[in-house]
């Protein structure tokens, strides 16, 4: 029900521009529009001044083909370099997809079954049995889609100065090392748990297979096929590089000096150089995979790929979303320095991929996301628009509520993760409602869309509805996630 209700309030949105790349000049917005307002029409220009983001690069796909790859502002804050299409920047956990599809490009080899345990695969290392999990089964199925019940959500960057640890350090939770150990911390295929600890497993089955580092393997099976010929997974990433963007921290200074960037040692989670040429064909090269117009991947297979695996919202590697024409592949990738984020329509051949090299660099690619997105015209990421309440909140919705962990997963799906709590409370002041988050100390202001209705906004929306039953008691909230098709309830202490 808080489910319906939520897409209810979401209302359709025109394209603002018949080329993409037009809705740069004045189409940037957030994702919830205050009561009143019209969207704000922001440029690219002006809130990469406001993010303090150097350099942008942008690549707009149309019928499944790069239309145009192209940079904005400049490789390193005070200098004059461009950034360019060919520019490399780091992609974080976009890593994940195209391990994904190496891992992918093996199993069409048939060198890899997705659903083997992959302890059958591993030489190095083994699953770390452990009193919930004595005797781990955990496939590549699982591992692609973050349902292996395994830990460690992302990593830590290394620094110029620092050593980088090995792939067994990493697993184990060793010096240099800076994660804690990868081990289990549900019963596999039970729990969506975003896990770059699973991913880094991923890494190691292939890698164990193949017999050969992650670097070459990549480099044969995507890189080298697709003509992606400035994406690397060196790590750290040599300063013989040339247009390489460079890190800024949250106030556009100069980050990881003297190199100027930053090394990710989890390769296939997180350590991925490209540019936005190089990834446009990437994201090209799936789509016609998907469409049957290419044979990087197996049509079967590319089906799998794009195919939600219960009970979350990833594929075998990508998030999905959206539906008929408008589903769309996507991931957002995030390192301390650099923030980017790569979205595709497998049904239209529209997309788009979004590098940034800045601390802040995440909320401004979420805006120029739902530009491009209102361009393409598919409905995805319409903006969700708030109401000014008539009477102030009823006070009685302050108070403590508690995860109802009865809720099935199938239905609680990307909320187990997205919105990881046990807990919540809620504060009423005046007009405000507010969420007090464990281990937060600063209030999560929520925008009304109704009396007893409220939503947050960040990378997805997130809607809460107040629950009064029939003798006039609030009973608790249902939180929707309504791009991700996921229901959690929290009952009133």
């Amino acid at each position: 029900m808080a489910a319906l209700a939520a897409v209810a309030s979401v209302q359709a949105w025109e394209p603002v521009a018949p080329n993409p790349l037009a809705a740069l000049d004045n189409g940037l917005r957030p994702s919830a529009i205050p009561p009143g307002e019209a969207p704000p029409r922001w440029s690219l220009a002006e809130r990469m001044r406001h993010y303090k983001v150097p350099g942008v690069a942008i690549a707009i796909l149309k019928n499944g083909e790069v239309m145009q790859a192209t940079g904005f502002g400049v490789r390193e804050a005070g200098k004059e370099d461009k950034v360019d299409g060919d520019t490399l920047f780091s992609v974080g956990s976009i890593s994940k997809v195209v391990t994904a599809a190496t891992t992918l490009r093996l199993v069409a080899e048939g060198r890899l079954d997705l659903d083997r345990n992959v302890d059958e695969y591993l030489k190095r290392w083994k699953l770390p049995a452990s009193a919930e999990v004595s005797k781990p089964q955990v496939s590549l199925r699982k591992l692609m889609s973050h349902t292996s019940g395994l830990g460690v959500h992302g990593f830590a960057d290394y620094q110029p100065d620092e050593p980088l640890p090995t792939l067994m350090q990493i697993l184990d939770g060793q010096k240099p090392a800076k994660g804690e150990a990868v081990r289990f911390k549900h019963a596999p295929g039970l729990i969506n748990d975003y896990s770059g600890g699973g991913v880094t497993v991923e890494q190691m089955v292939i890698e164990d297979v193949a017999g050969k580092p992650l670097r070459q393997l990549a480099e044969q099976q995507v890189f080298a096929p697709l003509g992606m010929r400035r994406s690397t997974f060196e790590s750290p990433l040599s300063v013989a590089r040339e247009n390489v963007a460079r890190a800024h921290n949250g106030e556009g200074a100069p980050n990881a000096l003297p190199r100027g960037w930053e090394s990710f040692a989890e390769a296939g989670a997180s350590g991925l150089w490209t540019s936005a040429n190089d990834l446009g064909k990437f994201v090209s090269a799936l789509i016609k995979s998907y469409q049957g117009h290419a044979d990087f991947l197996p049509q079967p297979l590319t089906m799998a790929m794009m195919t939600e695996v219960s009970p979350g919202p990833f594929g075998l590697g990508p998030r999905l979303g959206g539906a008929g024409p408008g589903r769309y592949f996507f991931h957002a990738g995030a390192n301390e320095s650099y923030l980017a984020f790569m979205e595709g329509y497998p049904e239209t051949g529209d997309g788009f991929v979004i590098l940034t090299n800045g601390s802040n660099g995440g909320q401004l690619s979420f805006e120029i996301r739902n530009a491009l997105a209102d361009a393409i015209g598919l409905g995805a990421h319409p903006p969700m628009r708030t109401v000014k309440l008539r009477l102030p909140p009823s006070p009685d919705y302050a108070g403590r509520y508690r995860l109802d962990t009865s809720v099935p997963m199938d239905l609680r799906r990307a909320s187990a993760d997205n919105f990881d709590f046990d807990s919540l409370q809620v504060n009423v002041k005046g007009d405000a409602v507010e969420l007090v988050l464990p281990g937060q100390d600063k209030p999560t202001p929520l925008m009304p869309l109704g009396p007893a209705q409220f939503v947050h906004s960040g990378l997805y929306l997130f809607v809460f509805e107040f629950r009064r039953d029939a003798w006039g008691k609030v009973r608790g909230i249902s939180l929707s996630i309504p791009e991700a098709d996921a229901v959690a309830y929290y009952a009133r202490e």
